[in-house]
């Protein structure tokens, strides 16, 4: 993609999550991803359920997750966490509770009124160890090797660059430091309807890549002891496929190699970072 599109696409996304954060949990969980009502056959598609889990806020839940990372981040006592697209501030108060009055959690989201949303609740909350900033994460508002953990739930599918993402993730990253992120990804090609609409676009499903490029760009980000710890099939219902696609191409789509998954990547930035090569044979 060019830069044009991708401001543009940044901008679609920014307007919708706008909307979004304007609505409550059951209108965004009746939704692909808070994407506008798009199914009668189910109720939620995509989020689990973190009702059950310390440092849970329901009125920091939009109903936006495709995981639960936060269950997966090994967060220690005194860490530094860092929420990337923290919305309302979900994920940020569980990893709070992970973290202790002597951690530190900072979310940052590019949508004005989630941060406004998300410092109402923290500020409700009485947190003076939450904090959260506007901002790209292509392009953090954070200096580097700071954070030990970094967590994210169904965003990295809506940036349009990944590579840059991952590259600011290890950036950001101490030495050592690890990720857990929930996403999107795809096995096998969308059909263009599905790929092209704008709606499907902020609603998490189009906006995705192929589980095996995804996994790459973490690989030639140079993170180590990269695990998936969780994967789960996301069925779309025929009434939102019904909108995309005629009789023909639905039954293609269903009978094919084509899958949508939720997935949770584990990996760590290493200790000691490769040196660069200065002589021939001084990588050997």
């Amino acid at each position: 993609m060019n830069k044009e599109v991708d401001d543009q696409l940044k901008e679609l996304v920014k307007q919708k999550y706008s909307d979004i954060a304007l609505q409550d949990k059951e209108t965004n969980q009746a939704s692909c991803c808070g994407a506008g009502g798009c199914s009668t056959e189910v109720y939620n598609i995509m989020s689990d359920d973190y009702t059950q889990m310390q440092g849970y806020n329901p009125d920091a839940d939009l109903g936006l997750g495709c995981g639960l990372p936060t269950q997966f981040a090994k967060i220690k006592n005194g860490d530094v966490v860092i929420d990337l697209g923290s919305g309302a501030g979900n994920d940020a108060f569980i990893a709070r509770a992970e973290a202790g009055e002597t951690g530190k959690v900072i979310g940052i989201d590019f949508t004005p009124a989630m941060i406004d949303k998300a410092r109402a609740n923290a500020e409700k909350l009485g947190f003076n160890n939450v904090e959260f900033r506007q901002g790209d994460i292509e392009k953090m508002p954070v200096i580097a090797n700071v954070a030990d953990v970094i967590v994210s739930n169904c965003v990295l599918n809506l940036v349009p660059n990944k590579q840059a993402v991952f590259k600011e993730i290890y950036r950001v990253l101490k030495p050592g430091g690890h990720f857990s992120i929930s996403d999107v990804v795809l096995v096998g090609n969308l059909p263009d309807a599905l790929r092209t609409d704008a709606e499907m676009y902020a609603g998490c499903v189009a906006g995705a890549i192929q589980k095996d490029e995804y996994l790459k760009l973490i690989g030639d980000t140079d993170f180590e002891n990269l695990t998936l710890q969780k994967e789960k099939a996301i069925i779309i219902p025929d009434d939102i496929l019904n909108k995309y696609l005629d009789a023909a191409e639905l039954e293609k789509f269903k009978n094919g190699d084509t899958g949508i998954f939720s997935i949770t990547v584990f990996a760590a930035k290493p200790i000691t970072e490769k040196a660069a090569c200065c002589e021939p044979g001084c990588c050997n």
